[in-house]
Order: structure tokens, then C-alpha cells, then sequence
């Protein structure tokens, strides 16, 4: 498997043989052998190239599929010694910032053979893709076949600034949000309906506004400089809240909601020992 899939990646039995160590015979012979032994050509060769039939293409998927399993299960004990290796870590701009970056400080300290690729950002990784090993969610997972452990929650402010208060007056009830240009996220699962409570019956309000943004963090400095009124994470504005920068609005509707925080990543028997502890020191010291 590991001649066929080199031979697909080097383009030719030649240099296949040369990443292999091998001479150009043997690894022909190797094939024949593969060929042989199920029965069916799987490599067209011409002086020129080499195709592979339907029945190849098949084999060097299953092929690629058994080495990158193979490499799991190797790098994973090897990791048992020592943890060491790369671990791409993804997290939202802000409660990245704010909360990741300083953990991941920690981590390294702690493991320092683990080289830590941290990327900060809004929008959705794909983990089953290998865009990350551990992604920091919010908000309700959707079904997949992947692992969540549940780092927290955080609640739901609405918030402006003292000067767009000032300029536009101060909401005293939801419905007055109507008037209001009111900054909102523009990913796909946020809806220009916020939440509110009243008589202790829950109810949303359609908001609109002339700027959205992927950005909690954009949005909360957009709400400093008076651009308009913003529903954010608690842990987004929290600094902002206490320096008396941005005012918290209607606060008796608040329905108290709150969103949930997951670190996701790949499980099962072969996961690597670094994604592991990675894991496990988010869950010991992940506080919000």
C-alpha cells in the first residue's frame, strides 16, 4: 500500500522508487505482486505516464485511508512517551483574546514539545476536514460525529454607548429597539430577531440596522464609538461594562438566555495524546 500510494504521489514508478529507497524493479515488481494477488490491473503504463484503472482508484483511496489510520495509531503512541507534535487549535476573535490566548500561554509552558497553532476567528471550522484539532464553539452543536466537552456559557447583554445614548435617547422598552440602528452579526446562523421576556413570556424582536459584522469583538468596539446598539456576549463587553464605555439596556427583558461553550475535536480510541491533555487543561482551567 505504502509503494501504490507513493507511486500515485511521486507520479511515476521511478521517483517513487527514489522516495522509497528502492530500485525502479522492485517496486514494479511490488505492484505486479498487489495486481496478482487481486486479480485485476490496477496501473495503465505508457513511456510516457501512468493512469490508474477504476479498480487503482480504488485501491489508492482505501490505501491512503489504512496509512493515515496507521499514522494515528503511531503518532498516538508515540505521543504516550513524551507529548509532543502540532496542535492547531481554532477560537472566536474575542473570547480568544481574552481567554484562550492567556490558556494557551499556560499550555506551552507546561508541554513544551507541543507546538500550539492558534488561529482566531468567527467563522465555522472544518474539523473533520483538518482545518483544526480543537475548535471553541458557541452556542447550541449541531449532530456530528464529533466530540464536545462543555467549557461554559455566557450570557446575553444589549449595549450602546453613553454618546449614541446621548445623540438618539435610551430605549425604555423593546419595541423602541425599532427605531434604533441596532449592529448585528451577519453569519448564517444569526437572525436579526432578538430575544426578550415580558410577564414571563418569552417573545423576539425583528431589529435592523445598517451595519453587520462576523466580529463580536467588531461589534463591541463598533457600540464604543457610538455606531448603534449591539446584543453581545457578556464576556465580550465585560471590561467595557465596568469602565462605563458602554451602558447594559433593558435589562428587565432579558430572558437570560445563554449560549454554551464547547471545545470539539476528533474522539476515539486513536486521538492524539496532545489533543487530549489540550482538552483536559481547558476543562481544569477555563473559567467564564
Amino acid at each position: 500500500m505504502l509503494v501504490f500510494a507513493s507511486v500515485a504521489q511521486e507520479g511515476s514508478l521511478s521517483a517513487a522508487a527514489r522516495a522509497l529507497g528502492l530500485t525502479p524493479s522492485a517496486v514494479s515488481r511490488i505492484i505486479a505482486r498487489a495486481e496478482q494477488r487481486l486479480g485485476t490491473r490496477l496501473l495503465l503504463r505508457t513511456t510516457r505516464a501512468i493512469t490508474f484503472t477504476a479498480e487503482g482508484e480504488a485501491f489508492l483511496r482505501g490505501a491512503r485511508r489504512i496509512l493515515a489510520d496507521m499514522d494515528e495509531v503511531e503518532e498516538a503512541i508515540a505521543d504516550q512517551g513524551v507529548p509532543r507534535g502540532r496542535l492547531r487549535v481554532s477560537a472566536a476573535l474575542g473570547h480568544g483574546r481574552m481567554t484562550i490566548v492567556p490558556l494557551v500561554a499556560a499550555f506551552s509552558a507546561r508541554y513544551p514539545n507541543i507546538v500550539v497553532d492558534l488561529t482566531l476567528g468567527d467563522e465555522v471550522v472544518d474539523i473533520l476536514g483538518g482545518q483544526a484539532d480543537v475548535a471553541i464553539r458557541f452556542g447550541l452543536l449541531p449532530d456530528s460525529p464529533l466530540t464536545a466537552r462543555r467549557l461554559g456559557e455566557t450570557g446575553q447583554v444589549v449595549v450602546a454607548s453613553p454618546e449614541y445614548l446621548q445623540r438618539h435617547g435610551t430605549p425604555q422598552q423593546p419595541e423602541d429597539l425599532l427605531r434604533h440602528n441596532c449592529l448585528r452579526f451577519n453569519f448564517r446562523r444569526a437572525e436579526p430577531h432578538w430575544p426578550f421576556m415580558r410577564d414571563g413570556q418569552g417573545f423576539s424582536l425583528k431589529v435592523s440596522g445598517n451595519i453587520e459584522c462576523s466580529s463580536g469583538e467588531a461589534l463591541a468596539q463598533l457600540a464604543r464609538v457610538g455606531a448603534g446598539i449591539a446584543r453581545i456576549g457578556e464576556f465580550t463587553v465585560s471590561e467595557d461594562l465596568r469602565r462605563g464605555e458602554l451602558i447594559p439596556l433593558l435589562q428587565a427583558w432579558n430572558p437570560g438566555d445563554v449560549e454554551p461553550i464547547h471545545a470539539v475535536f476528533v474522539g476515539g480510541a486513536t486521538m492524539p495524546a496532545r489533543v487530549r491533555l489540550f482538552v483536559d487543561f481547558l476543562l481544569e482551567h477555563h473559567q467564564l
